[in-house]
């Protein structure tokens, strides 16, 4: 008797679950196309989506070969009372390297995890901010796919969002130090800038949001990658999903001498209701 009460109790628990996420997503699905674009180009938006972001990079190290990483971008926020929300970003890069030196192969697999953790408030104004800790896990698979050390920094983000604007702009910083130097790859100390830009229409938006990266510990005149480009995105639905789609192309106007000239970003992004 005691186990049919459990099972009905899970039934009953999973039916209310099914139809808040399904009241929430016909919520989503009532948005406005622009107001959904909207909503996935705020990095620390109240909205649980998960982004597929496939970046192929060509001419890359000193055999010229063409390297892809697809990172899987999953971002929870989390409530904290009634003003604040947490909004934790993890990155997990796929990665296939090709031959870094004459006679070598391609080298496929996972790299370091990134996770950043946003504290931001709720119910923020036309301009909206997040600040938090970013930690790098050596989840590489592969020597040649990441370092062997932990890492961490302060990542913040700020960006201008106003209702009837169809601007959407702001910038995205961090920069993560090595706690550790012992394993492989040594000690390291990287920073991110990522400015973005998006136009908005009533069914597509234009966009920019070129990732510019440097090593600190690199040599003088090896220590920027920092592209130029854009393109182009628009909201899809399947069935009462959004789904937030863009194409866009960089052109490295400073890089390191073994570092890619171009860059093809292709990003799918699965929108779910908090």
């Amino acid at each position: 008797m005691a186990k049919i009460f459990k099972t009905h109790k899970r039934a009953a628990v999973a039916a209310i679950f099914a139809a808040a996420l399904l009241t929430a997503t016909h919520a989503l699905a009532e948005m406005s196309a622009e107001e959904l674009a909207k909503l996935a180009q705020n990095p620390v938006g109240n909205l649980i989506s998960v982004p597929f972001q496939n970046n192929t990079n060509f001419n890359y190290g000193p055999e010229n070969g063409t390297q892809n990483v697809l990172n899987i971008q999953p971002v929870i926020p989390i409530s904290v009372g009634s003003e604040w929300n947490i909004i934790t970003r993890t990155i997990l890069p796929v990665i296939s390297m090709p031959a870094l030196y004459p006679g070598d192969d391609t080298t496929n697999g996972i790299g370091d995890t990134a996770i950043t953790a946003f504290l931001s408030p709720a119910n923020p104004g036309k301009l909206i901010w997040g600040a938090g800790p970013v930690v790098q896990i050596p989840t590489n698979s592969d020597r040649q796919l990441g370092n062997g050390n932990w890492g961490l920094g302060p990542s913040v983000v700020v960006l201008h969002l106003e209702k009837g604007d169809p601007w959407v702009y702001g910038v995205l910083a961090n920069n993560i130090w090595s706690v550790s130097s012992d394993n492989q790859g040594g000690s390291y100390n990287n920073g991110l800038i990522q400015p973005f830009v998006n136009y908005n229409f009533s069914s597509f938006y234009l966009t920019s949001a070129p990732i510019a990266n440097v090593n600190w510990n690199a040599e003088s005149g090896q220590q920027w990658t920092v592209p130029l480009g854009g393109g182009v995105g628009k909201i899809f639905h399947f069935g009462k999903l959004p789904v937030n789609m863009q194409l866009s192309a960089y052109y490295n106007v400073i890089t390191p001498d073994d570092g890619p000239d171009w860059q093809i970003r292709a990003q799918v992004q699965f929108m779910f209701p908090k």
